[in-house]
C-alpha cells in the first residue's frame, strides 16, 4: 500500500478537492443533508475553520485553516467519507460489483475491509501561499457551479458558503463574480 507524504504546514490555509468515485453521481448534492451531518459530526470531534465549501453533484471543494499545532487534515477527510459512506449505507445504497477498478468496482481487498467504494481513495489538497491565494480559492470554490453550467451566476447555487459570506456582510448579496483570467491555469 502506498504511503503518501503530505506537506504538513501548520497554521496555513489548505484548498481541498475530494471526489466521488462515479463522477457521473449526484449523490453528494442528492444526498447533502447526510453529508452535511458527516462534516458537522466531524468538525464538532477536530475543528477547522471553514474559509468556503461548495459541494456539486460528484465532487466538493473546500478551504480549511486548521487550529495552531494541527496539521490533521487528513483524518478529517477520512472522517467525512466515512460517515457520509455509513449513512449511504444505512440508507440502502448497494457498492457497485466488484468487477475490476477499471470497470469501476471496489478493489476485493478493500470490500472485504468495508469498502462502500463512493469515493475516490484520495483527495488533493494546495497549502494557500498568501491573501491573494487565498482569496482565489475561495473564488474558485463559489465560481465551480458556475463553471461546470449548473447555474448561471454563484448566488445562484445552493450548495455553497457564499450564502453564509453574504448573510454574514462579508461580501455583497448581488455578487456574481468571475474568476480572474488565468487563476488555476485555467
Amino acid at each position: 500500500m502506498p504511503h503518501y507524504i503530505r506537506p504538513r504546514q501548520m497554521n496555513v490555509p489548505v484548498f481541498f478537492t475530494v471526489c466521488l468515485a462515479d463522477r457521473q453521481s449526484d449523490m453528494l448534492t442528492r444526498q447533502v443533508d447526510a453529508l452535511r451531518s458527516a462534516v458537522v459530526a466531524t468538525l464538532l470531534d477536530r475543528p477547522v475553520d471553514v474559509g468556503a465549501w461548495v459541494v456539486l453533484p460528484d465532487h466538493m471543494h473546500f478551504v480549511w485553516t486548521l487550529p495552531p499545532g494541527d496539521t490533521a487534515y487528513a483524518l478529517r477527510i477520512a472522517a467525512i467519507k466515512a460517515r457520509f459512506s455509513m449513512a449511504m449505507r444505512r440508507a440502502g445504497f448497494t457498492p457497485p460489483a466488484p468487477v475490476g477498478r477499471l470497470n469501476g468496482g471496489v478493489n476485493p481487498a478493500l470490500r472485504r475491509k468495508g469498502e462502500v467504494g463512493l469515493w475516490q481513495p484520495r483527495f488533493w489538497e494546495h497549502h494557500i501561499r498568501d491573501q491573494r491565494d487565498y482569496d482565489a480559492h475561495v473564488r474558485y470554490c463559489w465560481m465551480n457551479p458556475v463553471k461546470h453550467g449548473y447555474v448561471p451566476r454563484a448566488v445562484d447555487w445552493l450548495y455553497s458558503s457564499i450564502h453564509r459570506d453574504i448573510r454574514l456582510g462579508q461580501i455583497e448579496p448581488e455578487w456574481s463574480g468571475q474568476i480572474s483570467e488565468g487563476a488555476f491555469g485555467e
